[in-house]
């Protein structure tokens, strides 16, 4: 099976412009393909990890990565998805936040003897010269066309800002700039980002009569349609010292049922065949399942000793020290308020304490740990969705129940 036929078996493509050429081009290991991070925070988070991943698959299938770091497209932020604007950011956390991206992307991608470019769009954004830039791109961008796009119909509720405005002629010009110098004939992106792409592609075709090609990634999102990588307490992150690698482990660890074989057909380097086998596991199975999947993404992320030690101590977390089962505690629906219960409501449930002000010294005190993170605020809730895939309470070091919603 060759690498375009994988990425579709693995459910990876949503859209292309061109399959037939797409597939010539990464077949044949002919593809130089981008793909762009905007530096928003000092860390990638699991809302990057896919393309990693797929930047990953596809250079070990001999194409050529550029790993795009929009130290200028993040000076205006990207409206995609966003009902309200982008906080600005300095140019100093920019740099910042480029730095750290390097850093972490080493990890997925080989940069050594030109097998992958990085760059920055800030090399050729920051100096342009507004009045050359809007008669030499302007004409090719329709307002009206422009205005249908998906990334903006959010912004368009409460207000689309001329700033964001310009994201899209940013990012299509980045595509151009990547093409001219590198040859670049490919982008990829989230399927939110179709039609900053189609820009990019359309672009190119209008200034030089050449022919460039985009595909998106399928969404990583969960059952009930909601993306993943957000917990409680915010994103899932890449770094350690954000998202610790047992905290990034129990994450995948605690993925609902009708979600773990399809994460691991799309981010894990596991072959198909494996994973057909799994399509008939169920029940305790499935346990088994989502230990595999937390383990090979957490190998992925921050390598297999911390991998194992995360393996390690989730199980023991779910082990009382003698082989007995953990004791199960359930919340019913009367316990929730507006589809969610509160961390002290958890705790009193679970029986590790008598009151809801015990409860709050314990949280205060740092002594309550949730899937092994520890809670410090006392009016941290927890939805539906989540208590339905059950989760460990911890009360101080020996004290555990595992807490589910009926």
């Amino acid at each position: 099976m060759k690498i375009y036929e994988e990425l579709q078996a693995r459910g990876l493509i949503a859209q292309v412009t061109d399959e037939e050429e797409i597939r010539e081009l990464i077949n044949n290991g002919k593809a130089v393909f981008y793909i762009g991070f905007d530096p928003t925070a000092d860390s990638l988070h699991v809302g990057h990890f896919m393309a990693l991943c797929l930047m990953k698959r596809l250079q070990m299938a001999g194409n050529k990565p550029i790993a795009l770091i929009g130290g200028g497209t993040g000076m205006i932020g990207d409206p995609s998805g966003r009902t309200d604007m982008r906080q600005m950011m300095t140019v100093e956390t920019i740099q910042h936040n480029c730095e750290c991206f390097k850093k972490q992307m080493s990890k997925f991608i080989d940069f050594s003897e030109g097998k992958a470019l990085m760059v920055n769009n800030a090399d050729w954004l920051m100096d342009l010269n507004y009045i050359e830039m809007l008669r030499d791109v302007g004409p090719h961008f329709s307002v009206n066309r422009m205005l249908t796009a998906e990334c903006y119909k959010k912004r368009m509720e409460k207000g689309l800002s001329f700033l964001e405005f310009n994201y899209m002629i940013m990012q299509s010009y980045d595509f151009l700039q990547l093409y001219e110098r590198y040859g670049c004939n490919l982008q990829f992106g989230g399927d939110d980002q179709w039609s900053n792409m189609l820009g990019g592609t359309e672009l190119i075709r209008r200034k030089l009569g050449k022919n460039a090609c985009a595909m998106t990634i399928t969404l990583l999102l969960n059952s009930e349609g909601n993306k993943m990588g957000k917990t409680q307490s915010g994103a899932v992150w890449l770094d350690p010292n954000k998202t610790s690698p047992f905290e990034f482990y129990q994450y995948w660890r605690n993925v609902a049922d009708a979600d773990v074989l399809k994460c691991i057909r799309m981010l894990t380097f596991l072959p198909l065949e494996e994973i057909d086998k799994m399509e008939s596991w169920e029940g305790s199975q499935l346990n088994q399942a989502k230990e595999i999947l937390a383990f090979e993404l957490t190998k992925l992320v921050h390598g297999e000793e911390e991998a194992v030690k995360a393996q390690e101590s989730a199980r023991a977390l779910f082990s009382t020290g003698n082989a007995a089962d953990m004791p199960t505690a359930e919340l019913t629906e009367a316990d929730l308020r507006d589809g969610a219960a509160d961390i002290l409501t958890v705790l009193q449930k679970s029986g590790l304490v008598k009151s809801r002000s015990e409860g709050r010294r314990a949280v205060e005190q740092g002594g309550v740990n949730v899937d092994g993170e520890k809670v410090t605020d006392v009016a941290a809730i927890y939805t539906a969705d989540v208590l339905k895939n059950g989760m460990v309470v911890k009360k101080g070091k020996k004290n555990f129940c595992k807490v589910v919603l009926k």
